[in-house]
């Protein structure tokens, strides 16, 4: 007993130590398009667009987004930079991981900027890939001491929270300058549909064009900041390359990461997959405006109170915004997974529907969500809302298995919404890595493209079934009362007084935890 306590101190004390001096690093830019690679001869004609317009292609189905991913990583020849909050030590993230190491070996120069989050046990997976050459890894916010376990990791976090409370929670993908993936996808299996216990709904853009660079000078900005750390300053490689490289390959092994079946013939709008395409040298890519915007990665080191800071400081993502939605002539259409507006945004929601701008969000319903204390926090603005006329919609697994478009897709998992989608008037969208909570407007960093152009609204729109849901329950107010009554959208238009699927110990429970964790830190 006391050795263990000795040792938990031990980790505590490191952790309280600090992150250890590293001489600052030359400033590493991204290597641009060129023709002389396919991807960018593909991406030429977007690149050099007189109407400076860029090309889009809409990734609502997780095996064609896999398949993206996958095509382009293959088809790289220059670069390949990647940018994620979380990275699963699961079938997808490993098979992600051997295909970066193949791309290396033939010579791609591999940048992964990862948040140090969710990487406990991953530490042996990254030092192998990073002992190949033309390989680099590094950390944001990283944690110190007690990497091996998550219990250690708590005591680090408990030790210096105001640090490591801050996370990276942008996604980002571009390979050889060309091709961007910018949305709400991470890189594990319930972002794919590859998990047997639960999937998520969500959504990705393939870019190409001018808001690349844009996206590359976001991706530079971060991996080049004073709160990101090279992996070897963090996690020291004790073993040689070559002992790495042999755990490396029986860990990413066809038997630990197989291959993901071939995605159907064609996609919910009649595409097929990006790799088709590519052989076939054709790539028809929806034009439209397109800008990529980022909060500062040094927002987790700006205190939010200091008045002076905030009027120096860029706007953030969730700023920009709510700067757009104050334009909204006609309508806002909201999906998020997580919706806490907060005074300030019902104060905007009031402003909007008192201009009759038609108003409707989904989130997760109370059974389905994977943070239940955000839906709870959540439940308070519900009555509010519904008063002013805004749409809600609650997703349901249970409405998702009688959906005829979902079903299939999550006939033997939960389904959970982790989408997030803004769209104003129907014809601007801003996809990305925001939700609608104060973590995201003020705690982790965020990445967001705003999309401009009727074609990809509308299938955005016809992707997330906004004028036909029937994966979600529709709240009402149960008339003359302030009573929520939610009613099934599926044709059967059953209605319930009660939490659909939410159980009573489960409400109770989280009901208890609401009153001890306040709605800032959710």
């Amino acid at each position: 007993m006391l050795r263990c306590l000795v040792l938990l101190l031990a980790c505590l004390l490191s952790a309280c130590a600090g992150l250890p001096a590293v001489p600052a690093a030359p400033y590493v830019p991204a290597i641009a398009a060129s023709p002389a690679t396919e991807l960018g001869r593909l991406a030429a004609p977007f690149t050099a667009s007189p109407d400076s317009l860029s090309g889009t292609r809409v990734l609502a189905q997780g095996a064609f987004a896999l398949d993206a991913r996958l095509e382009l990583i293959r088809r790289a020849r220059s670069s390949l930079d990647l940018q994620y909050y979380l990275l699963g030590n699961d079938k997808t993230g490993k098979l992600m991981l051997r295909e970066l190491r193949d791309a290396a070996r033939r010579g791609v120069r591999v940048r992964l900027l990862l948040d140090d989050f969710y990487t406990t046990g991953l530490d042996p997976l990254l030092l192998g890939l990073a002992s190949w050459p033309n390989v680099e890894i590094r950390l944001f916010n990283p944690f110190v001491a007690g990497r091996d376990h998550a219990a250690t990791r708590w005591m680090g976090f408990a030790a210096d929270f105001r640090r490591l409370n801050h996370r990276m929670h942008n996604k980002l993908f571009v390979a050889d300058g060309a091709f961007a993936i910018a949305g709400g996808r991470n890189l594990a299996d319930e972002y794919f549909l590859r998990s047997e216990g639960a999937n998520f709904i969500d959504l990705d853009m393939l870019l190409a064009g001018p808001v690349v660079p844009e996206l590359q000078t976001i991706f530079d900005n971060y991996w080049n900041s004073e709160v990101v750390w090279p992996l070897h300053a963090i996690v020291p490689a004790i073993e040689s390359p070559e002992s790495l490289q042999a755990s490396f390959e029986r860990l990413t092994s066809r038997q630990q990461a197989p291959l993901p079946p071939a995605p159907p013939d064609t996609d919910m709008f009649g595409d097929p997959p990006l790799g088709v395409l590519i052989d076939q040298g054709r790539l028809e890519l929806i034009p439209a405006r397109a800008n990529a915007v980022a909060d500062s990665p040094s927002k987790a080191l700006q205190p939010e109170a200091d008045q002076v800071v905030r009027e120096r400081r860029p706007p953030t993502v969730a700023e920009r915004m709510r700067v757009q939605l104050d334009l909204a002539r006609y309508s806002v259409d909201i999906v998020s997974p997580y919706f806490l507006p907060g005074e300030e945004g019902m104060a905007q929601i009031a402003r909007l529907r008192a201009r009759d701008v038609q108003m409707s969000v989904a989130t997760n319903s109370l059974a389905d969500t994977d943070e239940p204390l955000v839906n709870i926090n959540y439940n308070n603005y519900r009555v509010e809302m519904l008063r002013l006329g805004v749409r809600l919609y609650e997703v349901s697994s249970e409405q998702i298995k009688r959906s005829l478009n979902l079903r299939k897709a999550f006939r033997q998992s939960r389904g959970r919404l982790h989408a997030k989608l803004t769209l104003i008037d129907r014809e601007w969208a801003l996809i990305g890595s925001l939700n609608f909570d104060p973590r995201s407007a003020h705690i982790n960093t965020e990445l967001g493209v705003r999309l401009q152009g009727f074609e990809v609204a509308h299938r955005l729109l016809d992707a997330f079934q906004v004028d036909n849901v029937e994966s979600a329950y529709e709240l009402r107010l149960k008339p003359g009362t302030d009573r929520i009554q939610w009613i099934s959208t599926d044709g059967e238009s059953l209605v319930h007084d009660d939490e659909p699927d939410a159980n009573l110990l489960v409400r109770l429970k989280l009901l208890l935890f609401s009153w001890f964790v306040p709605s800032d830190l959710l």
